[in-house]
C-alpha cells in the first residue's frame, strides 16, 4: 500500500467535519506529520551517536548535531517535496534548484542547533538530551518558516499566475 492510500485509509475513517478540516489544511498537516517524523530522526540519530561514543569527548556534540542534520534534512527533502509540496521537477537542473535551496535554508537551521548546542552542551554543560528535545522544537518552527518564505515561495507564487 503506498503512503498516500494510507493517508486517505486513515483520514477516511475519522467523521466528515474532520475530513474536510484535514483536506482544507493538508498541506500543514502533512508538514506537521513529516515534520514529527523528521524530529524523531534526528532525536533518534544524535542520542544513537551519543551512546555509541564512548567517554565524553569534546567534539561528541558537534558530530551528533551533523551526523543527525544529515540524516534528518535528507528525510525532509524527499518527503517535503514529494509529499507536502507535490513539487514534480522534470529536470535534472529543477531537481538541483529545489534540493539546493531546501539544503541552504536548512543549513540556517543547522548553524541555529549548533549555536545552540556549543552555549548550551559544551560551553554551559547542560544535558544533552534536554538540549536536544527543546532544540528540536525551535529547529521545527524555524524550518517552517523557511519552507514557506524562502524555499517553496516561487511554486506558490507561479501557482497563481
Amino acid at each position: 500500500m503506498s503512503l498516500e492510500k494510507l493517508l486517505k485509509a486513515c483520514v477516511s475513517v475519522l467523521p466528515k467535519p474532520l475530513q474536510n478540516i484535514y483536506y482544507k489544511y493538508e498541506e500543514k498537516w502533512l508538514y506537521l506529520i513529516f515534520g514529527v517524523l523528521t524530529t524523531v530522526i534526528s532525536i533518534a540519530t544524535k542520542l544513537l551517536l551519543f551512546c555509541f561514543v564512548p567517554g565524553e569527548p569534546v567534539w561528541e556534540s558537534t558530530a551528533g548535531v551533523v551526523f543527525s542534520w544529515i540524516c534528518a534534512v535528507t528525510f525532509a527533502f524527499f518527503t517535503n517535496k514529494k509529499y507536502v509540496f507535490k513539487n514534480e521537477t522534470k529536470t535534472r537542473r529543477e531537481f538541483r534548484s529545489v534540493f539546493f535551496s531546501f539544503y541552504g535554508a536548512r543549513l540556517a537551521t543547522f548553524a541555529m542547533e549548533e549555536a545552540i548546542f556549543l552555549i548550551f552542551c559544551d560551553w554551559l554543560h547542560f544535558s544533552k538530551t534536554i538540549i536536544t528535545f527543546v532544540s528540536q522544537v525551535l529547529i521545527f518552527v524555524a524550518n517552517y518558516i523557511l519552507s514557506k518564505v524562502f524555499v517553496f515561495r516561487k511554486k506558490d507564487n507561479s501557482a497563481n499566475e
